[in-house]
């Protein structure tokens, strides 16, 4: 159980995550130790797209950490590595889930989902945040900024930031005027200007304010 692995807890918020502590944590789970992050809660448009990870301990990419701290460049090139030496369990939260279930609750559902698609079982759960997403079959533990502190997380994040940025590349050809392939769906005075001129398309989460503002249903 939690109590018999060294406490990730008392991580420092440092530049990189500590490989020594996280290595002998998932070592306390035979290295079953799966980091689960999310990309796109933020946007005013798109999916949330959720990663969970198992590392290889003894084949990690090197230069893991948040994917915030990293270029567009170095993620890709994460990305690639971390597909080709970890478990990668891969799912999303469409528009339509988020404004159904609200943001929090379609990332948390999406989340659960990305465990389950692992092809090899977790026994501990790591999630970035502060929530543990209820209906993980496994025990969970939500960690603060942990995809600043920890190797699982942070490979999930670059997996999930990757994936999501690519799929809003590709919404540019679907929804042009937009600037999806630049912004990404976030609320920047380009995408803001867009929704004035075009009004929301398929991809808007009507459940943002700014989206039901240029849709006139937040009269």
């Amino acid at each position: 159980m939690i109590s018999k692995a060294p406490s990730l807890f008392d991580l420092p918020f440092g530049d990189a995550p500590d490989l020594a502590l996280e290595r002998q944590h998932a070592a306390a789970f035979d290295g079953l130790l799966a980091g689960v992050d999310e990309a796109g809660r933020g946007p005013w448009a798109g999916p949330v797209v959720t990663a969970a990870v198992i590392l290889d301990y003894d084949n990690l990419p090197d230069g893991l950490n948040d994917s915030k701290k990293l270029t567009e460049a170095k993620r890709e090139a994460l990305f690639d590595q971390i597909m080709t030496s970890a478990h990668v369990g891969i799912a999303s939260a469409p528009a339509k889930t988020i404004d159904r279930r609200n943001i929090r609750g379609a990332t948390l559902g999406a989340m659960v989902r990305a465990v389950k698609a692992l092809d090899v079982s977790p026994r501990m759960v790591l999630v970035d945040g502060r929530d543990v997403p209820p209906g993980l079959p496994q025990d969970g533990q939500s960690l603060i900024k942990g995809d600043g502190r920890c190797l699982c997380i942070a490979a999930a994040s670059i997996v999930a930031k990757v994936l999501r940025d690519r799929m809003m590349v590709r919404a540019e050809d679907h929804f042009p005027g937009y600037g999806f392939a630049v912004h990404k769906g976030y609320g920047v005075p380009r995408h803001h200007d867009a929704l004035g001129q075009l009004g929301p398309c398929g991809l808007h989460r009507y459940s943002f304010k700014p989206v039901r503002v240029a849709a006139g249903d937040d009269l």
